[in-house]
């Protein structure tokens, strides 16, 4: 029977422009095949964002640390998607916490826990993620462009980012791999591959291996369960990390002193703030069995942080200010993890953000930003702000609920604060720092470059921690 001849009506694309009329009379895959197809992403994007949020702790180089973080908010946000679109397409029990094929847990397991960061890199950029990615764009070949138009829009975003990824992963892996690394790998990475190819790829598509056991390479560096490293690693650039010869506090707040001068110290407060996802982390890595919502929330926050770190450290080098010169503190993170329990730590940061929401908080840091003259430091303080009133509503969602009321979960979040036990002499009489006072020469250094004298009373500024409070409350990172 011949088809109906096609034509556009005043040569409009036709069907909402999703596709031509001809793709769409191709049938395509059925709903259980795309059901299927869409929990394996799921799985291999859940499975990402736990490998990325647990190696960034101890992860030591600064800019895997961030990318790391942004990365895993992105995992995060492409799992809850197909989560949801899966609840579209099927009743429940979804399956969703389920494991798709035995090949798929192998390389993400082996991938998490890897010795090193050159092998991280490999198998997370190398391996993992192209195989993701390829199975996604064959999804979207495959499945009807028209019935499966809201599957196509979300994997159509996910592909977009996974190609983002992918750039950054594959400069990474060529400034931090070397080729006898590669060499090294080689046969871990063809083992990798195997488990893939015996689970019929990401998405299955290839048929799986019936005896998936036999299939699968012995185990490697999963041989002895994975540990999470929870003590906070930095890289060379970041100097003398026990350092608390100076609190930005005692200066931000004391009105001698002119906003301009005071901007120095909010950067500084800002790129301080890389020990929350470094903390954050070990609160999502340990908390199990919670909603995914808890976990998108929570990691959106994780990388809001290491992105006000980032803003700090922009806004040193917009100043001509060297960073790195200045000793960036790293035992907030440290003692959390080390000392208290990951509730007791979701406590600390939720105490720690309320405090941050009265007039002498973020607003404060934004006024003075504004009165600097430093339009950079307005524009920052500015979002952060925004930021900061978003995760006091994320720690009222996921944190206070389990409360009877906000008073006592504050009052709890005040307790373990109080647990936790500075060592800031130890490090001194142990020879870790000398607590010294950095601020004069980064003051000056400013100075040189903004074309002004200094201000002697800011200059002469000079707070040892031995004159601070003997609490860490003066010493919060999360600000």
């Amino acid at each position: 029977m011949p088809r109906s001849p096609f034509v556009r009506y005043r040569n409009l694309p036709e069907l909402a422009g999703l596709c031509s009329m001809a793709d769409a009379q191709a049938p395509g895959l059925a709903v259980g095949e795309c059901v299927d197809r869409l929990k394996r992403f799921h799985y291999v994007w859940k499975r990402l964002h736990g490998i990325w949020t647990a190696r960034i702790t101890a992860e030591p180089i600064y800019e895997l640390k961030s990318a790391f973080s942004h990365h895993a908010y992105l995992a995060a946000e492409h799992a809850m998607a197909l989560r949801k679109r899966v609840g579209e397409m099927r009743e429940p029990p979804l399956g969703l916490e389920e494991t798709p094929h035995p090949g798929l847990q192998y390389a993400c397991d082996e991938v998490l826990a890897t010795p090193d960061t050159p092998a991280l890199l490999l198998g997370i950029y190398d391996v993992l993620l192209p195989a993701l990615c390829q199975a996604c764009e064959r999804y979207q070949r495959e499945t009807h462009p028209l019935a499966d138009a809201p599957s196509r829009r979300i994997l159509k975003f996910a592909i977009l980012e996974l190609r983002e990824i992918l750039d950054f992963g594959t400069a990474a892996m060529a400034g931090l791999v070397t080729a006898a690394e590669k060499a090294e790998y080689a046969e871990w990475l063809a083992e990798l591959r195997q488990a893939l190819a015996a689970a019929g790829e990401v998405d299955g598509a290839a048929k799986p291996a019936e005896d998936a056991a036999i299939q699968l390479p012995p185990p490697r560096y999963t041989a002895q369960p994975y540990q999470y490293d929870r003590v906070p690693r930095r890289d060379a650039r970041f100097q003398d990390g026990y350092n608390a010869g100076v609190n930005p506090e005692a200066f931000l707040y004391d009105e001698r002193y002119r906003p301009r001068d005071k901007t120095l110290m909010m950067y500084y407060k800002r790129l301080r703030e890389i020990d929350v996802p470094e903390m954050m982390a070990s609160i999502i890595v340990e908390t199990t069995d919670k909603p995914w919502g808890y976990y998108l929330d929570m990691t959106r926050q994780l990388w809001d942080e290491a992105r006000h770190a980032m803003l700090g450290e922009v806004g040193f080098i917009a100043q001509g200010v060297d960073w790195t010169k200045i000793p960036i503190n790293f035992t907030w993170s440290l003692n959390l993890n080390t000392q208290l329990t990951p509730a007791e730590r979701h406590a600390v940061l939720y105490f720690i953000e309320q405090g941050l929401m009265p007039r002498s908080g973020k607003r404060f840091e934004w006024e003075v930003g504004t009165a600097s003259g430093d339009e950079l430091s307005k524009t920052f303080q500015d979002f952060d702000w925004a930021d900061e009133v978003l995760h006091a509503r994320i720690g009222r969602d996921w944190y206070v609920k389990d409360f009877a009321d906000p008073k006592t979960a504050l009052d709890y979040g005040d307790k373990c604060w109080s647990k936790v036990v500075s060592h800031w002499r130890s490090y001194l009489e142990r020879g870790l720092t000398q607590h010294r006072n950095w601020w004069p020469e980064i003051y000056l250094q400013a100075c040189q470059v903004w074309g002004v004298a200094p201000d002697p009373a800011a200059l002469a500024f000079a707070t040892t921690y031995e004159h601070q409070r003997a609490d860490l409350k003066l010493l919060s990172s999360s600000g």
